[in-house]
């Protein structure tokens, strides 16, 4: 079972060594690396090629212009030839059995689509802050499963045949693009979480969601919800009416407050109780 490991890079050339030593260091070893660089505006690329040298497991492939993440995901995921993907961002790293936690699960789970572990906050130096809290197993085969707060997250590895089989990545999102990617392979079949940490997630000024764009991801995280219930043929979320066009992002989640509250969460424990026999 080989595995696709999608790196879409635009100007994090200086902090790619870490990402490219955690994928050298994998115990599993039939991995590809793709790597598509949005036109970085800095040395990116050269700092790359130099680091990768003449390992025909990398191949590089420069967009001719910049165009943003939906797009240049997307296009990653349709240069690859392995069964299983994981995207993994230029400045951040994964653990060493990453890959072969991820890979075991699919071999021995056919119904599951897609997995997710825990990941650990990191410093600018990628030295250890805070390990995720939130992650956790979800309940498979819900329709009103919207990621809501987010319990899916990094290390997300996805069965490329499946994804195919979806309307794919929006290649207008330039945030949101990940949420995007979940909700269309949770229509698809099971999500699985491996208990371990296996990604490591640097903080630092430049990351794209820890900067000003914070407002703007909330926006396009409204739109991509909205976009799945009207893929899912919701007409209405606990009694209120789905809007048939996007408005604004607070419009959407005042649909899912209900999920926040106790009757649901005591739900929620029940179905997650069954799920475990099932």
């Amino acid at each position: 079972m080989k595995f696709s490991v999608l790196v879409a890079n635009f100007n994090n050339g200086k902090f790619f060594r870490d990402c490219y030593q955690s994928i050298l260091s994998q115990t599993y070893t039939d991995w590809e690396v793709i790597i598509l660089d949005d036109k970085s505006t800095d040395d990116s690329l050269q700092i790359i090629r130099e680091m990768i040298g003449e390992d025909d497991r990398f191949r590089i492939y420069e967009h001719p212009q910049n165009e943003g993440v939906g797009v240049i995901k997307a296009k990653l995921i349709e240069l690859t030839t392995g069964d299983i993907c994981g995207f993994v961002d230029p400045d951040d790293a994964i653990l060493p059995k990453a890959i072969e936690n991820a890979v075991a699960v699919f071999r021995n789970n056919p119904k599951t689509v897609l997995t997710y572990s825990r990941l650990m906050k990191c410093d600018k130096d990628l030295q250890p802050l805070q390990p995720s809290k939130s992650t956790k197993q979800i309940v498979n085969g819900d329709p009103y499963f919207f990621n809501c707060p987010i319990v899916v997250n990094h290390f997300v590895c996805f069965r490329r045949n499946i994804y195919l089989q979806t309307e794919k990545m929006n290649p207008e999102l330039r945030i949101s693009e990940d949420q995007d990617l979940y909700l269309k392979m949770y229509e698809r079949g099971n999500f699985k979480f491996i208990n371990e940490i296996n990604y490591l997630y640097r903080t630092h000024s430049r990351g794209i969601s820890q900067n000003d764009n914070k407002k703007k991801s909330y926006e396009y995280w409204g739109k991509v919800i909205l976009d799945s219930m009207q893929r899912r043929g919701l007409k209405t979320i606990h009694g209120k009416k789905v809007p048939e066009t996007y408005h604004n992002a607070q419009e959407i989640f005042d649909l899912l407050n209900y999920q926040n509250k106790i009757p649901f969460r005591l739900i929620k424990k029940l179905k997650m109780f069954f799920q475990k026999f099932s």
